[in-house]
């Protein structure tokens, strides 16, 4: 993914946010370019033939003088109020696109504080997917093309936009991984997929809030993520992982207390609302 980003520096919350960054990180836009050549060293679960071709699947990205591009920088500009705001703040953390952070951030949504430490066989099992992700993603980017929405529109941005500016918007990557990792935990522990999907839907929602991505990037994401993950259930080695993962995060869950209760609400009433 190519906004991947892999390390972390301190950062200021906002109160109603607080126990939620603790859980996600803060991100560092200008590591982004060593996480995304990591990325694509990663080695996924599907060989080349076997990886769907989204760009027979996703509408093209919008054009300009269309509908879906004029109602994209509607939807930017009007996300730029969202500056300085908690949502902004946890839009700011969820840029890490990194396999722990990424699971930190899932944390309330499965009910357990989620430490990568503790999980390899699950960690092993999302990065292979999401080196998948991002194979089927950057050939679709590199066909689109298509310009980020702060080089159409003046805007402020969550992460450096000359990092940002270095590729492109359509499909978003970003989202793509957020709803590959949401699919999947949300097979891993079905009890909690109402709100691991919504979590992954925050993911995506707070491209548009950075103001990384535009609204369509982050919907053509989504269809990709379960694209990907569709294709992945063919993979017996995917499928193998799968059982093992599930097994290791059930008895983490018996084994693990509970994130605080306080937080998760803070959390939930944050990105249930839609922000645009």
């Amino acid at each position: 993914m190519q906004q991947h980003i892999r390390r972390r520096r301190p950062c200021r919350f906002g109160l109603i946010l607080a126990a939620t960054v603790v859980l996600g990180g803060c991100a560092n836009g200008d590591q982004s370019a060593s996480a995304a050549g990591s990325a694509k060293e990663a080695a996924g679960y599907l060989a080349p033939a076997q990886r769907p071709q989204t760009i027979g699947v996703l509408p093209p990205a919008p054009q300009a003088g269309t509908a879906r591009y004029e109602a994209d920088r509607q939807i930017f500009k009007a996300t730029r109020q969202l500056q300085g705001t908690p949502r902004w703040t946890l839009a700011t953390s969820d840029a890490d696109g990194a396999t722990p952070a990424m699971l930190r951030g899932f944390s309330c949504a499965v009910g357990v504080p989620l430490d990568a430490a503790q999980l390899p066989r699950l960690v092993n099992l999302l990065d292979r997917a999401g080196a998948d992700a991002d194979h089927v993603n950057t050939p679709v980017k590199q066909a689109n093309r298509r310009q980020r929405p702060f080089q159409i529109d003046d805007g402020a941005v969550c992460q450096p936009k000359p990092q940002l500016a270095k590729s492109f918007d359509y499909p978003s990557g970003q989202a793509t991984l957020g709803w590959t990792i949401g699919l999947i935990l949300a097979e891993l522990a079905p009890d909690r997929a109402t709100g691991i999907d919504l979590r992954a839907r925050a993911y995506a929602d707070s491209r548009v809030i950075c103001g990384a991505h535009n609204y369509s990037a982050i919907e053509a994401g989504a269809m990709n993520a379960a694209t990907v993950v569709a294709a992945l259930h063919a993979s017996p080695a995917f499928r193998h992982d799968v059982e093992s993962a599930r097994r290791e995060l059930a008895a983490y869950r018996q084994s693990t207390t509970a994130v605080d209760a306080g937080q998760c609400t803070a959390e939930k009433a944050l990105i249930s609302t839609t922000p645009y």
